[in-house]
């Protein structure tokens, strides 16, 4: 067995541009520099302004805050950034706008929204440029290297000879993988040994797959890929903080949309407006989930498949209300939640808890299922917002494979990355039922 480099956070880039000391000066130079001196032209009059000064301090923090947001948030698989490059300018804009509205600082409208456009415009540009930069994955044959998909900076390396010579080059432009657990033969083991002191960059295919799928696999404990079975703890305490402010804060407006959700669905079908059910938490303790009720009542026979039957959710489900169907496609019918949440029991963001039912059923059938019930579950999540709804252990498996990556990779950034995907899972309805 072969020694491993550490996990890329990221796959490595060739373009200029792509380095990050660079793209800073492009955001501070693009998006703030030439688009100020440009609004300046011709209202020389304005430098000794002290609003001018001001608007310029704002959008200079607003540059560096989008350049770090992005570059923080392309270390995750799955991370589109062109997707979330207009959401998070708007955002990290908008709470400038806010800051300079709370210290009642004046300001100019036109240069702050000149600037806005253009760190909007640089960013994507950096961004696709950072995209289409990859360098090339040299995949060396053995093993369950076979289990990677195939992508275009994918290269085969198919004979000892073609090793050989890649080794031997000195312009080898990318990194080797291999399956580093695999019983190579003593000369193919010596080329991945030579790589590494010629300072090529060698990983472990599991390192890369699990950067390009988002996913973690177990498949016995031994191997412990997640490293310390407890997560990020500082963070998770600092994440519980955080949840009870940003719950409190927005109480107020929670509480007049659940008012207006509840109106709705008394007047559209019979029943509670609220659906009570016990649900797998943190630490494997059971506690009682809140949410809008968006299914008609019906009698479920006791016996465990027909419990179990009862908890999944179909495509077309005869059960789900006309007002139901709606709260399910952008995620309002979760909203109770924020109750679980300020007890403890539940946080914005982490693994989907699941049904009683369901959960013991997954927990005799797929090894390792427990695990998930090491962070306390969460309105939205990873899985949620990669693969949906399951319907079976098959699809179940699959979906924990995501959640074993929260876990191990559980940090601001990544929720960040959970948020901005949630709400663009919420524009679109995926994965509703």
């Amino acid at each position: 067995m072969l020694m491993q480099q550490a996990a890329p956070r990221t796959l490595q880039r060739t373009h200029p541009l792509s380095l990050q000391p660079v793209q800073l000066v492009c955001y501070l130079l693009f998006g703030m520099a030439i688009p100020a001196g440009l609004w300046l032209l011709g209202r020389s009059e304005l430098l000794d302004q002290p609003y001018v000064y001001g608007t310029l301090i704002a959008t200079g923090a607003a540059s560096i805050a989008v350049w770090y947001i992005l570059s923080r948030l392309r270390q995750y698989a799955k991370a589109r950034l062109l997707s979330y490059v207009v959401p998070v300018n708007v955002m990290v804009f908008a709470v400038a706008a806010a800051a300079i509205g709370i210290l009642r600082s004046p300001y100019s409208i036109g240069l702050f929204g000149s600037c806005f456009v253009a760190t909007t415009i640089t960013s994507y540009v950096l961004t696709a440029i950072t995209r289409l930069g990859n360098k090339a994955l040299y995949i060396v044959p053995g093993g369950r290297v076979t289990e990677m998909h195939r992508r275009r900076e994918h290269v085969a390396v198919d004979s000892l000879g073609e090793f050989e010579a890649l080794v031997d080059s000195n312009a080898v432009d990318g990194s080797i993988i291999g399956d580093l657990h695999f019983d190579h033969p003593p000369e193919w083991e010596r080329l991945f040994a030579k790589a590494a002191l010629r300072g090529i960059p060698v990983y472990h295919y599991r390192q890369i797959l699990e950067l390009e799928t988002g996913q973690v696999r177990i498949d016995r404990l031994s191997e412990n890929v997640l490293g310390s079975l407890i997560p990020n703890l500082p963070y998770m305490a600092a994440k519980r903080t955080f949840d009870i402010v940003v719950t409190i804060v927005f109480a107020p407006l929670l509480l007049l949309a659940m008012a207006a959700i509840a109106l709705v669905i008394r007047l559209d079908s019979r029943g509670p407006v609220l659906f009570i059910q016990d649900r797998m938490g943190f630490r494997g303790e059971v506690f009682r989930m809140v949410k809008f009720r968006t299914m008609r009542e019906r009698t479920v026979e006791e016996d465990e498949a027909a419990l179990r039957d009862d908890a999944m959710t179909k495509d077309d489900d005869d059960r789900i209300t006309r007002v139901g169907r709606f709260l399910r496609k952008v995620r309002l019918d979760e909203l109770p939640q924020a109750w679980n949440i300020l007890k403890g029991e539940m946080s914005w963001i982490g693994p989907r808890p699941e049904a009683i039912s369901l959960s013991e059923w997954y927990e005799n059938e797929i090894p390792f299922y427990s695990y998930r019930h090491i962070v306390r579950p969460g309105l939205t999540g990873w899985a949620q917002v990669n693969q949906g709804h399951v319907t079976g252990v098959d699809t179940a498996t699959h979906k924990l494979r995501f959640d074993f990556y929260y876990v191990k990779n559980i940090s601001l950034w990544l929720d960040v990355l959970i948020a901005l995907k949630t709400l663009r899972v919420v524009a679109g309805g995926f994965g509703a039922r």
